[in-house]
């Protein structure tokens, strides 16, 4: 059997400490019907995913329903938080350091060569806004 990689099948943790392999992603509309799957878990449900990214985030993005996990794996990034009072923060990973993304904190990263990341988020109700 073929262990699966988890940049193609993300995982979804859920009520009752389990741990489901999600179909394979294929998009931004994947996370719609990951919404619907996930909703008996409410905001106690979590995805686990990963992505390798070569250009900066175009976008913000706020998980109100929990804080999220930023493990970086290779290469490094710098996470930029923005808090509710308007205040940024910076924080510089490389491979083997995490940060935490509060709830409610607004959210991007800077990249200037290649950075993968692993992302353990409290998805319900995520929200997104333009660089």
């Amino acid at each position: 059997m073929t262990a699966p990689r988890l940049e193609e099948r993300f995982i979804h943790l859920g009520l009752g400490a389990k741990a489901e392999v999600l179909p394979p992603f294929t998009g931004m509309e994947w996370y719609e019907a990951y919404g619907a799957r996930a909703a008996a878990d409410g905001a106690e449900g979590r995805l686990v995913s990963q992505y390798t990214f070569t250009t900066s985030w175009a976008a913000w993005e706020m998980h109100p329903a929990g804080a999220e996990v930023v493990i970086c794996v290779a290469g490094a990034m710098v996470l930029v938080q923005e808090f509710p009072d308007g205040q940024l923060a910076e924080v510089a990973l490389a491979a083997g350091d995490y940060a935490i993304n509060p709830p409610g904190v607004w959210h991007t990263a800077d990249v200037a060569e290649s950075a993968t990341a692993i992302f353990i988020t409290a998805g319900e109700g995520t929200e997104h806004r333009p660089r």
